[in-house]
């Protein structure tokens, strides 16, 4: 992870590829939730960095899948306070906080991220782009 992006100095890292298929957000989710309650986290901050994950999850399913490429998902713990979750995907381009109206459906995950996450951004990859937060607990 880039300590540039989230400032965690990471004691624990994880890190696992997924296909950019809808069936992957939860499997990415039960893999995380293995390492972070491996690291010791109690089931309120693995829940509060699990929610955050599968957002950013789901919109490099939706928003940036490329056939053929995987999503990447990184998560670091100082086994202190600070967790940095980062999800990279092949699709270029930044993703913005959006205004969804009541009846709208969707459009929601960088907003769940921006009021759950201590700072969120996008860093630019050769290959596409990595979204990352920075959680306190």
């Amino acid at each position: 992870m880039n300590a540039e992006s989230h400032d965690v100095n990471p004691l624990h890292g994880w890190m696992q590829r997924f296909t950019p298929v809808p069936p992957s957000v939860p499997h990415a989710r039960r893999a995380a939730d293995a390492a972070l309650r491996a690291w010791g986290l109690d089931r309120g901050s693995a829940a509060l960095v699990l929610l955050v994950l599968s957002e950013l999850a789901t919109n490099a399913v939706c928003h940036g899948r490329v056939p053929g490429r995987y999503f990447e998902v990184r998560i670091a713990y100082d086994a202190e306070k600070l967790v940095g979750v980062e999800v990279s995907d092949p699709r270029e381009g930044c993703p913005a906080l959006a205004d969804p109206t009541p009846d709208d459906e969707s459009g929601r995950g960088l907003a769940i991220v921006d009021t759950l996450a201590d700072a969120w951004g996008v860093r630019e990859r050769i290959v596409g782009k990595t979204v990352w937060a920075r959680i306190r607990l």
